[in-house]
């Protein structure tokens, strides 16, 4: 059995955590940001948890709306977060993870992030691609999923695939759309991933960025088409050589008029804006053209 937890950073439906059952005792997919770790809490021991009942924790991606609570729970007695190979020493020694995203989100940090934390090395378990965890009854995949970030893992347990942010954000009734933020991103990469996630034939599929669906191959589709045609537009925009101000102008009026359109309200609107920042994703592309196909960026 899995259980959504709402960490409702900011407001409800925003970011997920996921409690999945075993015969062993409880998993947790997810930590959220250290900001809202008293919101975690909560909610874990609503369902009768505490942090050292904890099995096991896994993370899809070190971003800190991911793992950054991960240090929280591990010094309250949680045992061993799972990660990524290439995020494992970003929460050994976060100092260069928090640094980084300083130069994005500047002195709202501590107020969206909280504050950073180091994890005992013993309490960080790498997992490679392919690689299977049991616990209990339940066999946990991991599937090396980049294009959102290098650091990217999908987890698969028990016909359901926790997507992280490869997956897409998809709330409500809403559209699923691509999180495009800087620095990793890269579309073919990202394609590899979608067919990877393709292949698994999942039952469900739960976004950290929010909830569970059902309709895996269409929500699939609907990302995929979504991430090529926003990437190309901002392509365009990068040919007539418009300024970053003016196409995150036009980036977030695209976006919402989409979301509009899905029959969204302004709540839904505010929802996706706090999931997913359309501001950050024209920096996110920009770079992933600038870096991969330089030779585009002429007119054609």
């Amino acid at each position: 059995m899995v259980t959504t937890l709402d960490l409702n950073f900011i407001r409800p439906r925003t970011i997920a955590s996921y409690l999945v059952s075993t015969s062993r005792g409880p998993v947790l997919i997810e930590t959220g940001p250290e900001s809202v770790y008293e919101n975690l809490k909560s909610a874990l021991a609503t369902n009768g948890v505490k942090p050292p009942d904890l099995q096991a924790v896994f993370v899809t991606h070190i971003h800190l709306d991911h793992s950054g609570a991960a240090w929280r729970l591990m010094a309250d007695g949680a045992p061993k977060v799972y990660v990524h190979p290439n995020g494992a020493a970003h929460l050994v020694d976060p100092a260069r993870l928090w640094q980084s995203a300083s130069r994005i989100y500047g002195n709202k940090m501590e107020e969206l992030w909280g504050r950073p934390g180091s994890i005992p090395e013993e309490k960080v378990q790498p997992v490679e691609h392919g690689q299977r965890i049991k616990i209990g009854d339940v066999e946990f995949v991991a599937i090396d999923t980049p294009g959102h970030a290098g650091h990217h893992h999908s987890w698969y347990a028990g016909g359901v695939v926790f997507s992280g942010d490869v997956g897409g954000v998809r709330i409500g009734r809403g559209p699923v759309v691509p999180p495009f933020p800087p620095p990793e991103i890269n579309l073919e990469a990202w394609a590899d991933s979608i067919l990877k996630l393709r292949a698994l034939e999942a039952e469900e599929i739960r976004p950290t960025h929010f909830g569970a669906f059902r309709d895996v191959s269409a929500h699939l589709d609907d990302l995929e088409e979504r991430m090529y045609r926003w990437a190309a537009v901002v392509l365009d925009w990068m040919r007539e050589g418009l300024p970053e101000e003016e196409m995150i102008r036009r980036f977030a009026a695209m976006e919402q008029e989409e979301l509009r359109q899905s029959g969204l309200d302004e709540t839904g609107l505010e929802e996706y804006e706090i999931a997913d920042p359309a501001w950050m994703s024209i920096p996110g592309l920009s770079r992933y053209w600038r870096k991969f196909h330089p030779e585009r960026l002429e007119d054609e």
